[in-house]
């Protein structure tokens, strides 16, 4: 499909995108190695930073992991986030995990909530103070 004739009349845009449809094919099929070799190609290799530079860099360095070609594919994390000027991907994430960064979510809605409930007075606390009663000498009494 990527060979076909019709391919070489694409721009490298064009071109490039249809590597990365086929590559991700290729991936679904567990040809993880098809993958790999659909996405070598002169543009993955160019030093130059088009437009689809970062993505194929990116799906590039994603096949590699799924092979568990984890060095290699540091490296071309590492390329993708050069590559990678208005932060299309989630290379610099995808990195930073392999260099063994450990993200946590600073709001976690379910922390919050239980936050919020061991934080409640119980409803005849409050209606004690409201009552202008002090909660404190009612425990004595």
């Amino acid at each position: 499909m990527a060979g076909a004739p019709e391919v070489h009349k694409l721009d490298k845009a064009g071109q490039v995108e249809m590597r990365l449809v086929v590559a991700g094919a290729r991936r679904d099929l567990g040809q993880l190695d098809a993958a790999i070799v659909t996405l070598q190609s002169p543009e993955l290799a160019s030093n130059s930073v088009q437009p689809w530079t970062a993505r194929l860099r990116y799906a590039y360095a994603d096949a590699l992991l799924a092979a568990g070609r984890e060095g290699e594919a540091r490296e071309w994390f590492a390329k993708a986030v050069e590559a990678d000027k208005d932060g299309s991907t989630d290379a610099s994430d995808r990195l930073a995990e392999l260099d063994g960064v450990e993200f946590v979510d600073a709001f976690d809605e379910s922390e919050a909530e239980d936050d919020a409930e061991s934080h409640e007075a119980p409803v005849a606390d409050v209606l004690d103070h409201e009552d202008g009663e002090d909660v404190e000498d009612d425990e004595k009494d």
